[in-house]
């Protein structure tokens, strides 16, 4: 379990939003569109999100953050930006 708090660690902030927003079960289409975003940018959040979580898809990776109990709205305001 402490393995995949800290992989979760290391997604950026943009990368815990749309992780949040996938949680909820938003497609990309709609990650993009409430993020202000395109599409690509959604996709290569997602493939950084999968190779630093260890997952093989977007299920397992929900799965993930389902192991540690995380609410999906918090997912997408956190943590905050940090300069």
């Amino acid at each position: 379990m402490l393995d995949v708090a800290q992989r979760m660690a290391q997604l950026t902030p943009q990368q815990f939003r749309v992780f949040g927003m996938l949680c909820s079960g938003r497609l990309n289409k709609q990650i993009a569109y409430d993020l202000h975003i395109t599409e690509a940018t959604v996709k290569a959040h997602m493939t950084a999100i999968l190779r630093k979580l260890g997952a093989a898809n977007r299920t397992q990776a929900v799965l993930l953050a389902g192991r540690l109990a995380l609410d999906p709205t918090e997912l997408m305001t956190l943590p905050e930006e940090t300069e």
